[in-house]
């Protein structure tokens, strides 16, 4: 028995719903990366401006979680064994220190802002960014949504990266109502929210970082996962118990290998068939699992 082609479909079922949904974000991006930059400028609103540039960083990341989708949705071949799933945390580590990089590149500009001198930002950028704020959070639902359903770590990323748009879009409107409010002396109250922004961008993305980097790394799986395997595996005739299981993740999918423990009087075919029967049994059971090892040991 070979790897589980159904699980191999399902995976690129799941890759086409989530490229669908960055396709859509990386459009949405562009329109809201100019509206942004355009009345940053004519509203004389850094923080505006500088939500404009995070969303022109989002169409660059959403890029890169497309290209680890398509990539990460590809069967093992013969130079890839274990199939291209690595591709896809390995898109949310660059997304998450994109997200690291425009943090830091925001707090240095707006302490600068701080320190120089400028006009109260316009009236009007506060509807814009209600607008965008509203907007942001809906994708941030939407690609969160898809993400979890088809369990994608990078298109997760992606998702907190409209969150993050979300949020400095609302320092944006609390730093330009102070400014607007409080009049001459509150102008560097756009430049202090857009300071603030980047530092809830640096946690997310740091935290994004971590999770891909664990992925990466082999990092086991949560203990219900790994239980409801042995579960699972338990139960099928023959099996008397499991004396060792690991699971790695790669993208979508699961490699298990696994030792169960038979009677040792059986024969060497009773006990390959029970092998057989058990993979089979973890394939059907609709978790994501493209590949199990299964050794067999005799009891006692």
């Amino acid at each position: 028995m070979g790897i589980n082609d159904n699980q191999i479909f399902v995976s690129a079922h799941r890759a086409g719903k989530g490229i669908r949904m960055v396709l859509i974000n990386i459009l949405l991006n562009l329109f809201l990366a100019a509206v942004k930059i355009v009345a940053g400028f004519l509203g004389s609103s850094y923080a505006l401006i500088t939500d404009g540039i995070e969303s022109l960083m989002d169409i660059f990341s959403s890029t890169v979680v497309w290209g680890g989708l398509k990539i990460g949705a590809r069967p093992p071949d013969k130079n890839h064994p274990f199939g291209h799933g690595r591709a896809e945390p390995l898109a949310a580590m660059i997304v998450s220190i994109v997200l690291i990089a425009v943090a830091i590149g925001i707090a240095i500009q707006s302490v600068r802002e701080v320190l120089i001198p400028h006009h109260t930002p316009a009236l009007f950028t506060l509807f814009v960014l209600v607008g965008v704020i509203l907007v942001k959070e809906l994708m941030y639902r939407f690609l969160l949504k898809t993400g979890e359903d088809i369990d994608s770590n990078a298109l997760k990323a992606d998702a907190w990266h409209s969150r993050s748009d979300a949020l400095t879009s609302l320092a944006a409107f609390i730093g330009i109502s102070v400014s607007l409010i409080g009049g001459k002396g509150y102008e560097s109250a756009d430049d202090w929210a857009a300071l603030f922004a980047s530092g809830v961008i640096f946690f997310n993305g740091s935290r994004i970082l971590r999770s891909a980097v664990a992925e990466v790394m082999d990092t086991a799986v949560s203990f219900d996962f790994e239980n409801k395997v042995k579960d699972i595996s338990r139960n099928v005739p023959g099996v008397i118990d499991i004396e060792k299981c690991r699971i790695r993740k790669s993208g979508f999918d699961f490699f298990i290998e696994i030792h169960v423990i038979v009677d040792g009087k059986i024969s060497v075919a009773d006990g390959h068939r029970i092998g057989h029967e058990e993979k089979q049994t973890l394939f059907d059971a609709n978790l994501s699992i493209i590949d199990v090892i299964t050794h067999v040991e005799p009891a006692g």
